[in-house]
């Protein structure tokens, strides 16, 4: 049966609608790359989603599923559709410090350098136990990888992970970080896949090898023991964050000789799956690159390095699945960015703010603020999603 043509209808909220799959795909921005855009046809042409495919303004392609997808399912898990770094997402917390200066600013990112390792290091010792979450029985593949989480808990990794110094438009400085589950969401996921892709061959599954999207239906002992596993790759990642901005606090007391107070930190994922009720059916919403945003609940949109970033308030919008964007989103890959991108342009556009950064070479180029999409944009584009609270701009960042 021949499927119709490409069909775009204007929305008023949303930016675009493409009803030509089975399913619509809601789109919250006005362009969107090949790769991408194919990524979400296959999803939505998937037999088991609920109501439509929504893509967030940062969307961009990924393994599988559209970074900055919002996919909600009935019956089944896809780990894809979650991604492999579980539980990655965002912390932020206000000081009461209302200002620094250049040299304390550097005084601040040298010792969290010395406390928090970064890109592939880790502690040298076993973290205390009371650093990890806090469960009876481990989940069986957590298990295997338990004794090298116990020395990665509290450590950045590599990538787009950072920790950032901010100044706030409510006149106070912020610290936020970006970082996830490290290797162990990344042993999760692909015992996972693997496990749902050998079952979809054996059950001879409709849904194509090649959408990278294996499923595991919810009532079977595998989806069951990825949920569980899945759930603690989420806790371990909160974990990691909250020791890390633990020792950002430790020197913030140090730096500023014990004069400093903190507000509650805010924490967000971005890579998991949840049950949900949405338009009146419990669902599994899978959020990949994604920001939880019901009515009234506080997030964190972070820009690129050297770019705005957002403290938000959710609208709970229902056709985004109360989701919003989780960052400004990738306009080049890595390699691409680093063969592209200028190197003295994008350390002029960080030095001429007054931004502490760690730009040095061509190969820091895959996390410059040219291979990311305008912030300003993206956050224009989901005006009907979320309201921002805070204003953060950037004075010194540690990247992984």
């Amino acid at each position: 049966m021949l499927k119709p043509l490409l069909l775009i209808i204007r929305n008023t909220k949303m930016k675009q609608v493409i009803s030509s799959e089975n399913r619509p795909i809601k789109m919250w921005l006005d362009e969107i790359e090949e790769n991408a855009l194919s990524q979400a046809k296959n999803m939505a042409n998937l037999p088991f989603v609920h109501r439509h495919m929504a893509l967030m303004p940062d969307a961009h392609c990924g393994y599988g599923m559209p970074i900055g997808g919002v996919l909600a399912t009935k019956g089944v898990i896809i780990p894809n559709a979650v991604g492999v770094d579980i539980g990655c997402g965002m912390c932020a917390m206000r000081t009461s410090i209302e200002d620094a200066d250049s040299d304390t600013l550097k005084q601040i990112m040298s010792q969290i350098r010395k406390l928090i390792p970064v890109g592939f290091n880790w502690h040298n010792e076993a973290q205390a136990d009371k650093c990890m979450p806090d469960v009876d029985v481990l989940p069986k593949i957590v298990e295997r990888h338990i004794i090298k989480a116990q020395h990665q808990v509290g450590s950045l990794g590599g990538g787009n992970h950072f920790i950032e110094i901010q100044h706030g438009s409510d006149g106070f400085l912020w610290v936020m970080i970006h970082s996830g589950s490290r290797n162990l969401g990344n042993q999760v996921a692909q015992f996972y896949n693997q496990k749902a892709k050998a079952l979809n061959e054996r059950w001879h599954s409709s849904v194509p090898a090649s959408y990278d999207l294996a499923f595991l239906p919810i009532e079977t002992d595998e989806a069951h023991a990825y949920m569980k596993e899945m759930n603690y790759c989420v806790d371990f990642a909160f974990a990691n964050r909250r020791l890390m901005m633990e020792r950002v606090q430790h020197v913030f007391q140090n730096v500023f000789k014990g004069e400093v107070q903190f507000d509650e930190i805010i924490n967000i994922a971005h890579n998991y799956a949840a049950w949900e009720n949405h338009f009146n059916e419990n669902v599994l919403v899978h959020r990949k690159g994604a920001t939880r945003a019901r009515l009234g609940e506080v997030g964190i949109i972070p820009g690129s390095q050297g770019t705005k970033s957002y403290i938000v308030e959710g609208f709970g919008n229902p056709d985004s699945f109360e989701s919003c964007s989780h960052g400004a989103g990738r306009v080049m890959g890595r390699k691409q960015a680093q063969r592209d991108l200028d190197l003295d342009t994008e350390i002029k556009r960080l030095d001429e703010k007054g931004i502490i950064h760690g730009i040095r070479h061509r190969k820091d180029l895959d996390e410059a603020a040219g291979a990311y999409k305008d912030i300003d944009t993206v956050m224009a584009n989901q005006t009907d999603l979320v309201k921002v609270k805070v204003k953060l701009e950037p004075l010194a960042v540690v990247k992984g």
